[in-house]
């Protein structure tokens, strides 16, 4: 049996249609593709070109603070959140071109109720040191998040998010310190005309201006009170920090790793157990139906994370119903086996180890019987089991290093 037809015969077994099933099978397609990860892999991967820039950003910013460092480079927080913004001159010229807006009409700046709040990190994270903003004020997360995936246009942001990955950020203040010097090495040749030409070369080499970044909000985590889950809200506040951040780190390290970062259950499955296991050294399968609003199953409780992870087109009534199930299994089945991976060799080597074993694995195959003996084996060839190829997968920094930013954030 292959794993389309195992995949359909545990939907069957879920009560699933024969149209349901062509549903599922298409949601829960599995885009991880391991046959492109060498056969040895260290940890952390190395860190990105923009980290370079970012941290000239947070030295200056020790001086000026955050807000004023960043107001000054992306050019987004020039501008108000304003509806109908993004379809003005000025905007266009800004983001679409780099051209400066000063004294123009709409290039307002952006407002936010606790600048003084913003603060910038470089966290070191398995997928290599990424900036991390954390955002003192609700309002303030939002607004950033407005304004650097919206457009700055005033469009809802769910109460139950509280983190956004932004990934191929164009950086304009790049573009110029990379004209700079490029001005610098060509005095003879550096015509408004050879820069366009250099321009045009520029653009295919993506990582010389293009930006990964963070950001958070420190309220509670999917938007689930201190109270549900038994704990005091100072307690719940800092476990939430290091949750979410962990959370998107993984989306992160997926990126990298596999070149995919999606809005899909598996991807959140992933992403959670990480962050729920550094938070508290073990996985809670009752914590994440929390945060996805499944904690009375087979009743939803709206507001929950689950509804932002439906899918385009969302999928029908009955199969949602369906891929609740198999997430609430998925979580429970992965509950049990991190009590027993957790007792015999749960360290620093084994953790990226086990995110990427579970990245060669379906929905169905989490939520299935046979989950427990298919991860084991993808634990025990390394995550290139479709290779045939046993890898090496290392760890290469200090533990006292990766908490640091808690430390910072006074966690």
């Amino acid at each position: 049996m292959n794993q389309q037809e195992f995949r359909a015969r545990v939907l069957a077994a879920y009560g699933a249609s024969a149209s349901q099933t062509e549903e599922l099978l298409a949601y829960n397609h599995n885009p991880f593709d391991g046959s492109s990860l060498k056969p040895v892999v260290k940890f952390p991967l190395p860190s990105e070109a923009h980290v370079a820039a970012w941290e000239k950003y947070a030295a200056t910013a020790k001086v000026v603070g955050v807000f004023e460092v960043l107001k000054g480079v992306l050019v987004q927080l020039q501008f108000p959140i304003q509806e109908g913004i993004s379809q003005t001159e000025s905007y266009r010229c800004a983001t679409r071109k780099g051209i400066l807006v000063d004294n123009t009409s709409v290039a307002t700046g952006l407002v936010l109720k606790q600048p003084e709040q913003l603060k910038l990190t470089l966290h070191q994270s398995l997928a290599g040191v990424i900036p991390v903003l954390l955002a003192g004020n609700r309002e303030d997360f939002v607004s950033l998040v407005q304004a650097l995936t919206m457009r700055n246009e005033p469009k809802p942001v769910p109460a139950s998010m509280g983190a956004c990955m932004i990934a191929g950020y164009n950086n304009w203040d790049r573009i110029r310190c990379y004209r700079q010097q490029w001005e610098t090495q060509n005095r003879a040749n550096c015509f408004q005309s050879h820069w366009a030409a250099e321009f045009q070369r520029l653009l295919p080499q993506k990582e010389l201006y293009q930006d990964r970044l963070i950001i958070l909000s420190d309220g509670p985590y999917s938007d689930v009170a201190a109270s549900e889950l038994g704990l005091s809200e100072d307690q719940w506040q800092h476990l939430s920090l290091t949750i979410r951040l962990e959370h998107e780190c993984t989306h992160y390290l997926t990126r990298r790793l596999f070149n995919s970062m999606r809005n899909n259950l598996l991807d959140e499955l992933i992403a959670d157990y990480r962050g729920i296991v550094v938070a508290i050294g073990r996985y809670r399968a009752d914590w994440f139906l929390h945060f996805l609003g499944l904690e009375s199953f087979p009743v939803y409780r709206q507001g929950g994370r689950l509804q932002n992870y439906r899918g385009q087109p969302p999928l029908s009534e009955r199969a949602f119903k369906i891929l609740q199930a198999l997430v609430k299994t998925a979580a429970e089945n992965l509950e049990r086996f991190d009590i027993n991976y957790a007792g015999k060799s749960k360290d620093f080597n084994s953790q990226p180890l086990m995110l990427v074993a579970l990245t060669y694995l379906t929905l169905e195959e989490l939520a299935s019987p046979e989950f427990n003996s298919r991860l084991q084996e993808r634990l025990k060839t390394r995550g290139h089991g479709d290779t045939g190829t046993r890898g090496q997968i290392g760890w290469g920094f200090d533990p006292n290093q990766f908490y640091a930013p808690y430390r910072r954030w006074g966690i």
